[in-house]
């Protein structure tokens, strides 16, 4: 069995119309923020820091849902011992394939992967124009390039 690659395993599990939703939702933040300017941009991309990928959400509401199984197992009655059982076969299961049971309604409410909020961060940063000055080049003088591509990246 072959694994998905990190970065498309959860859209690879997404339906098309949520993929693209999200890509429009997306898109549209950037053409708002392109349109407002500098200040707007700024505030997105402080924004973008906060917000809360779907692996993060997965992480949080498993280890939520374990702690109350846990507890109603010891306080109330032993079966609920299987709601840990279950999450930790869940988030094993969205670890290999890239999803799980909660991760359709997660999408569904626009949750998304790191990658795609990273995409966002750097269509801002180059809209801003963050990359400016930063040219490709080849062999060892490269590296004064390497330090200013990831100090723009930085910002």
């Amino acid at each position: 069995m072959e694994l998905p690659s990190t970065v498309g395993r959860v859209p690879a599990h997404t339906a098309d119309e949520i993929n693209a939703q999200i890509q429009r939702q997306t898109e549209q933040s950037i053409g708002r923020c392109a349109a407002q300017g500098p200040d707007a941009t700024s505030r997105r991309l402080r924004e973008l820091d906060e917000e809360w990928d779907i692996e993060r959400t997965l992480e949080a509401n498993a280890a939520t849902l374990s702690l109350v199984g846990l507890g109603l197992g010891t306080f109330v009655d032993r079966r609920f011992y299987a709601l840990p059982a279950a999450v930790a076969g869940f988030l094993l299961q969205h670890a290999l394939q890239g999803w799980c049971p909660p991760v359709p309604v997660f999408r569904r409410f626009g949750f998304r992967t790191q990658s795609e909020i990273e995409q966002e961060r750097y269509a801002l940063k180059a809209l801003r124009g963050d990359f400016e000055g930063v040219s490709h080049s080849t062999g060892l003088t490269a590296y004064p390039d390497v330090e200013k591509a990831t100090r723009a990246v930085r910002r």
